[in-house]
């Protein structure tokens, strides 16, 4: 196993004890009146709770640096040190209707040298804390879950191929592209999934539990570190046009190194055809 360094163990104490409070909130979704006021409230209340930890934690350990937040936005360190991309609560819908399947993402990235914008993800950490999973990853030091070592799926073959996807909702994404790419793809794999956690999906694919994912109109906080822990474990991320970016989220392709090039070009083709 490779030894975790200071700033991953960082990381990895800040999830955890987000993750506790999210766990204990958790338990009371059950107990709340299913209404649109009551749970969501709730909800939102614990994706912030989650926040402010998480804020506390890394600040405490890494002052000068920036953040990025999905719900608080950016907020600027100091010149020349590197930023958090953090999702508090990645699922918050399936947290609302309480389905046990929810994560907090954690990415470090790095700035540019020349100060022209922001360049590699270097660290990650998904934690699941309903199962107690921590995915994590450092750059060229390969992917892990806890202290096992993560590869992608060693798969060839689509037919024998899980897929993951997110599908548009309420006006969120383009249901008439998701329907061309579903259509060219989902008579050529043994299934497709959505379970409504980007940063869990890609866990997945770097774990091998799938062997692909798509998605477009994400963020930086639903994939920066799932797009690490893909390549840390041997595969690929680009984007549709089969691009690499250190992070793809207005549109992401994972999948191990046997099939990206192919779900790449059966994308590529449904997009063009249509």
């Amino acid at each position: 196993m490779a030894a975790i360094s200071g700033l991953m163990r960082v990381m990895e104490k800040a999830a955890r004890k987000a993750g506790q409070r999210l766990r204990r909130d958790f338990g009371e979704i059950e107990h709340l009146q299913v209404s649109r006021k009551g749970p969501a409230d709730f909800v939102s209340k614990a994706d912030q709770q989650a926040e402010r930890t998480l804020w506390d934690e890394l600040r405490a350990a890494r002052p000068a640096w920036g953040f990025l937040f999905e719900e608080a936005g950016e907020i600027a360190g100091e010149e020349g040190k590197p930023r958090f991309i953090i999702d508090p609560l990645d699922g918050t819908s399936n947290f609302l209707h309480g389905i046990p399947h929810f994560a907090i993402s954690i990415a470090v990235q790095e700035p540019k040298l020349d100060g022209s914008g922001w360049g590699d993800v270097t660290a990650a950490l998904v934690y699941q804390p309903v199962t107690d999973e921590s995915y994590w990853a450092e750059k060229s030091r390969g992917a892990w879950l806890q202290d096992k070592r993560l590869r992608v799926s060693g798969r060839r073959h689509l037919d024998e191929s899980l897929i993951a996807t997110g599908i548009p909702f309420m006006g969120r994404g383009n249901i008439a592209e998701w329907t061309k790419i579903y259509l060219a793809l989902g008579g050529q794999v043994a299934g497709i999934r959505r379970f409504g956690v980007a940063s869990l999906d890609l866990a997945w694919v770097a774990s091998g539990r799938f062997e692909g994912f798509w998605e477009s109109g994400l963020h930086p906080w639903d994939t920066a570190a799932g797009c690490l822990l893909v390549r840390e474990a041997g595969g690929f991320v680009s984007d549709f046009k089969g691009r690499s970016q250190a992070i793809c989220d207005a549109e992401v392709l994972a999948g191990n190194d046997a099939l990206h090039s192919r779900l790449h070009k059966i994308i590529a083709g449904a997009l063009k055809a249509g």
